[in-house]
């Protein structure tokens, strides 16, 4: 067979992703001698297995290639991009500086900064910016164009913008990066401009600026953009734009919005996709109705490592440890490898049901069995699991030992089990560390406080009540958001300019008079300001998760689940009067905060009172 046929036949493999016969070309290659002949067949096939996701392929004929040059090197950094492995990309870089003495030509500076806009790798970035500059290829717009968005990525359009307006001949992604960039940082009006004069507007133009005002926190703008999209006639041609909404919809906990997201997929016969569907999964468990999540995980015909991370995250967010553990183990035995944040979520679930000896395996086991590296979550995660378990030691010991400087949240974790545990100088010894440290959480400072008065130190008590009236100054303010289908509405603490004030306060007065009959005493340790008790317990009432679910009662219909969403962690005086609340309507109320998901049924929650 001619040389020129051979290398269109594999070029002809990487384009359509046809590995077997990519493979069956190679070692008619090898046997014919071919490689040692003509050097470009292991550039060709190494182009050939990173296209079609044969990484370890890829590796190894890298590894055995006697003589690599630029070719090469930029193949093998493409390969790992799009296995998403950017961070091994970029520690390559340095072997072929050392082992090959080549530097970067244009394909190599544009992989590398891929890699850095993936990573969000922003000094990194800059010193390749830099490099390029200088370079012999400084003029290369495709470059120039990696490097916008990288910029945008990072979180600096602006930068973007000169790189832009120096690209000789802008292309659809350096349009769609820039208004990408804009859009992240809530900047409308110069996201708006860019899209009215690009002269190549498209779904993929309209999709970056929605997946923009998502990925930067602005998703009610994000669905007002998609109906004037639908309004002016244009063709949804692709998944990605609606899995930018469903994200939204995961991010403002809007279940109704995201059902309608999910029939709108279902209607342009998107439901097939692995990345809608993965998506969906996630929107489902963060809207609280895991499911929901659950049937689309089991309806998918084809699942990857995130499908299955998605569902078994999910379940332990809602406290479902045993179906998390379940679904872990099918996972296992359909041969897919768990990743970190697999890891992540089956040891929180493991620490909500006090499976000590069971997350303890699952943490050697990522390391042992997987090779992964733990992080400073997977080791929150563990220490967390030994608080709950009342294994104050191991906990303890883990913190110190932990190849990380360990984090307010996981001396918070210890401090609280010490505190349920009634291990007052356990308790007061971090305390003590978390003063020096300088707590910023002001749910950290009542438990220091808490402990402090035990032990009675009142001077400690003290010196963390300043910490707490400093924090008020700049504390972002709480809000709870109500999610009635067809309605949100948002109340924030101390809010009396509602329209149903009064009908509000009325239900809120019978149901407090009903649960004192029931033994409710408001905690008012939980209010920073130095006041008289009947103000502190005034200061509880109006606290917006009883807005919301006040005003949830009277609106939704009877029998119903009411949904809230808090953006900061619940206050113990409100779970407490949630817990009451739900027993004596009869309702299921599920909140997640900034922590985790509550669901409060017959008197009790998913979290067995220790979040």
């Amino acid at each position: 067979m001619h040389h020129f046929r051979i290398l269109y036949r594999i070029k002809q493999c990487s384009k359509f992703q046809l590995p077997v016969q990519g493979k069956n070309l190679h070692a008619h290659v090898i046997k014919s001698g071919l490689d040692l002949q003509a050097p470009i067949y292991p550039n060709t096939l190494l182009d050939m297995y990173g296209k079609c996701g044969h990484l370890k392929d890829a590796v190894q004929l890298f590894d055995e290639m006697p003589e690599r040059d630029l070719a090469s090197w930029a193949s093998i950094f493409t390969a790992y991009n799009q296995a998403e492995l950017h961070k091994c990309t970029l520690s390559l870089f340095s072997s072929m500086l050392s082992r090959d003495g080549l530097q970067p030509d244009h394909f190599i500076f544009a992989s590398l900064i891929n890699a850095c806009a993936s990573l969000a790798a922003f000094r990194l970035g800059l010193q390749l910016h830099a490099q390029f500059v200088v370079s012999l290829f400084s003029d290369d717009d495709v470059v120039k164009s990696s490097l916008v968005d990288f910029y945008a990525k990072c979180g600096f359009p602006d930068r973007a913008r000169r790189v832009f307006d120096s690209i000789v001949s802008k292309n659809v992604v350096s349009w769609t990066s820039l208004i990408y960039g804009y859009a992240r940082m809530g900047r409308k009006d110069e996201a708006f401009e860019l899209l009215r004069v690009m002269p190549c507007k498209s779904l993929y133009s309209w999709t970056a600026l929605i997946s923009g005002f998502v990925q930067g926190g602005h998703c009610v703008d994000s669905f007002r953009l998609f109906s004037e999209l639908r309004r002016g006639g244009v063709d949804i041609e692709g998944p990605f734009v609606l899995s930018s909404l469903i994200v939204g919809s995961a991010s403002l906990a809007m279940l109704e919005m995201g059902k309608q997201v999910h029939r709108l997929v279902m209607g342009l016969g998107y439901e097939c996709s692995l990345y809608v569907s993965n998506a969906l999964i996630d929107m489902y468990a963060k809207c609280s109705d895991v499911l929901s999540a659950e049937k689309i995980f089991r309806n998918m015909t084809k699942r990857d490592v995130v499908s299955w991370t998605s569902i078994i995250v999910g379940m332990a967010q809602h406290g479902r440890a045993d179906e998390a553990l379940s679904l872990y183990n099918e996972m296992t035995l359909a041969g897919l490898k768990p990743n970190e944040v697999t890891f992540t979520g089956l040891i929180y679930a493991c620490s909500h049901v006090g499976l000590v000896n069971k997350g303890r395996q699952l943490f050697k086991s990522m390391v042992v069995d997987y090779g992964l590296t733990p992080s400073l979550q997977h080791y929150t995660c563990l220490v967390d699991l030994y608080s709950r378990s009342g294994h104050l030691e191991e906990a303890e010991k883990v913190l110190y030992s932990m190849p990380f400087k360990p984090d307010e949240a996981a001396w918070a974790a210890l401090l609280s089990a010490c505190i349920q545990a009634g291990k007052n100088k356990t308790g007061v010894r971090i305390a003590d560390h978390l003063l020096q440290i300088g707590p910023e959480d002001p749910s950290t400072c009542i438990l220091m406080s808490n402990i402090f008065a035990r032990a009675t130190m009142w001077e400690s008590v003290s010196t963390v009540r300043k910490m707490m009236a400093a924090m008020e100054l700049k504390k972002k303010p709480g809000y709870s958001c109500v999610d009635l289908g067809k309605e949100n509405q948002v109340f924030y603490a101390g809010e009396t300019m509602h329209p149903m004030k009064d009908e509000i306060f009325g239900l809120l007065k019978e149901l407090d008079a009903e649960m004192r009959k029931r033994g409710y005493v408001p905690d008012t340790s939980l209010v920073l300001h130095d006041m008289e008790l009947q103000e502190k317990e005034r200061q509880l009432f109006w606290h917006s998760e009883r807005l919301a679910v006040a005003y949830g009662l009277l609106k939704s219909a009877p029998g119903t689940s009411i949904r809230i969403l808090k953006n900061l962690r619940i206050c113990g005086d409100c779970h407490t009067v949630i817990k009451f609340i739900c027993s004596i309507v009869g309702r299921e109320i599920v909140v997640r905060d900034a922590n985790r998901f509550h669901h409060f049924k017959d008197g009790v929650c998913s979290c067995r009172d220790f979040w």
